[in-house]
């Protein structure tokens, strides 16, 4: 069975500086007036290892959601 991966959206509070931008060059970022939104398709590893770097670079998370999954065709 294979883990497929979903679009997350992972919000942080603030806007981020250079160096914290430098760490997320693989990941979309969305700029809001009070926060950031990080988005990327992820498999719960993937997930894991952004979250990781959240943390190592001592942001605030804000919130957590799986974008909805695209409609088959």
């Amino acid at each position: 069975m294979s883990v497929s991966g979903h679009t997350y959206e992972v919000r942080v509070a603030g806007k981020l500086g250079r160096s914290a931008r430098e760490a997320f060059t693989d990941i979309i970022i969305e700029v809001e007036p009070a926060s950031t939104i990080l988005s990327a398709q992820l498999d719960q590893d993937g997930l894991h290892a952004l979250l990781d770097r959240v943390r190592a670079l001592g942001l605030e998370l804000v919130d957590i959601q799986q974008a909805p999954d695209p409609p088959s065709e």
